[in-house]
Order: structure tokens, then C-alpha cells, then sequence
């Protein structure tokens, strides 16, 4: 048996023509019969770094009876030279996520993925601590199983108030150790109450990993990294995805 939340969430590798750039992480939404990929928008777009790529490849399974077959599945980032993922702002600035609409009918007719929906996202009545042990399900540095194609998980606990906007900002904290290639990961908790788990995937969504946060004051010499890093808040998600 396959853990269903490993392949909810998936390898993206950012690519330029037929060059590829950078390794990141990403998840499948669902709504309205509709599938979206969901993760970081500095992995489609980021313009501090210059970095723009024109399509990402995602890694499907398409064997359930052997979860070492994968195919490339290739998604186009602009149509008639505009950008096809939405991105969303609040009144603090723009928030980094990014959903992409994936048309079914292209996938293979055989692929293996599970999705999360609306009903997997935290509710302003679940009580989430700070403390709370929490899973970040990626690829840091690209590292993953490479036999069987999974990502691993890395263990966090969340480091402010969660659902407080950290300095006004659409993010909370989580204290793990992060790479780069994690970007676009799920942050989830388990569901413990049996009337929320939906299907058999009993996790729930809090936010999306997005970068790892510093001291500009750190001496690097003196001072080791905070270790804390932003998750942008999973609710996003419903006004990205809105028919």
C-alpha cells in the first residue's frame, strides 16, 4: 500500500525550452471536478531572481500495481504570451502561491494521484496550537526515492500563533529544516476526528511552504540560521480556484 498524501503531492521541475532550471514541490487540488496543481508562484515566476521558465514537467504514476512506472507530463506556463497560472494579493502584497488548471483529459488515462479539496483545509473552528507537530511532504534539493518516485517528509511544528497573519503578512511560521526544491509543498496535520477524514487521504491542509526566513543582521560566523521558514495560509486556495 501507497500512502495516499505521497502521491497527492509531486515532483516540479522548471524547464526553459529544453533546458531545465530548478527542482521544486507541488500538490493536486480538486474542486468542482476541476484539478489544479498547486504550488509556489516564484517556481513559475520570479522576477528578483530572473526566473522564467516557460513550462514545468510534473513526474505521474500510472501504475497502481507498480508505483515505480512513471511518465513526464509537460504543462505550457503561457498561452498567446500571458501566464496561465493564477496568483493571488491581499492588502499586504502579493501572496506566493500559484494554482494551474491541469486539463484531465490530457493526463493518462492510467495515472495514479490523489488529490486534496476543499474539504481538507483547516477551518477557523480547528484548533491548531503553536507547538503543533506538522508534515512537509517535497523534494528538498530534488532529493527523493528515486525507485519508487515518492517524496519524503520532513517534521515541523508550527512556530506562531496559527491564525494570525505574521506581521500582518498571509503566512504563518513553522520551525523545520528546509532546502531549497521544498517550495510549493503541502504543509498538513493529521486528522484525528473520524468524521473529517475524507476518502482516504485523513490530512489536513494548513498552508503552503514557501521560502525560508533570515536575519539580514545574522553573523554568519556567530549565529546559526533561524531554522523558520513562511507558510502561506491553505484558505488562498479557494479564491484561486473559483470557477
Amino acid at each position: 500500500m501507497i500512502e495516499p498524501l505521497l502521491i497527492a503531492t509531486t515532483r516540479v521541475a522548471t524547464c526553459s525550452q529544453q533546458s531545465q532550471l530548478t527542482n521544486a514541490s507541488g500538490f493536486f487540488f480538486e474542486r468542482d471536478g476541476r484539478l489544479y496543481l498547486v504550488t509556489s508562484r516564484h517556481v513559475v515566476c520570479d522576477e528578483p531572481k530572473r526566473h522564467f521558465p516557460d513550462r514545468i514537467e510534473l513526474e505521474l504514476h500510472i501504475n497502481a500495481d507498480n508505483i515505480a512506472e512513471c511518465t513526464g507530463f509537460s504543462i505550457p506556463l503561457y498561452r498567446d504570451g500571458r501566464g496561465i497560472w493564477r496568483q493571488g494579493r491581499d492588502h499586504s502584497g502579493e501572496v506566493d502561491v500559484a494554482v494551474i488548471e491541469i486539463d484531465r483529459c490530457a493526463l493518462p488515462a492510467s495515472a495514479v494521484y490523489r488529490a486534496f479539496t476543499p474539504a481538507h483545509l483547516a477551518r477557523p473552528s480547528d484548533l491548531v496550537e503553536i507547538g503543533a507537530s506538522v508534515l512537509l511532504v517535497g523534494f528538498p534539493l530534488g532529493f527523493y526515492d528515486t525507485l519508487h518516485r515518492l517524496p519524503v517528509a520532513r517534521q515541523a511544528v508550527i512556530a506562531s500563533s496559527f491564525g494570525l497573519r505574521f506581521q500582518g503578512e498571509g503566512y504563518f511560521l513553522t520551525d523545520a529544516r528546509t532546502h531549497r526544491g521544498t517550495s510549493g509543498a503541502p504543509v498538513v496535520m493529521r486528522i484525528t476526528d473520524p468524521a473529517r477524514i475524507a476518502g482516504d487521504l485523513p490530512w489536513m491542509v494548513l498552508g503552503v511552504h514557501g521560502s525560508r526566513l533570515d536575519m539580514s543582521t545574522r553573523d554568519t560566523d556567530l549565529d546559526e540560521a533561524l531554522g523558520l521558514n513562511c507558510a502561506w495560509y491553505a484558505d488562498i486556495l479557494l479564491s484561486l480556484t473559483e470557477n
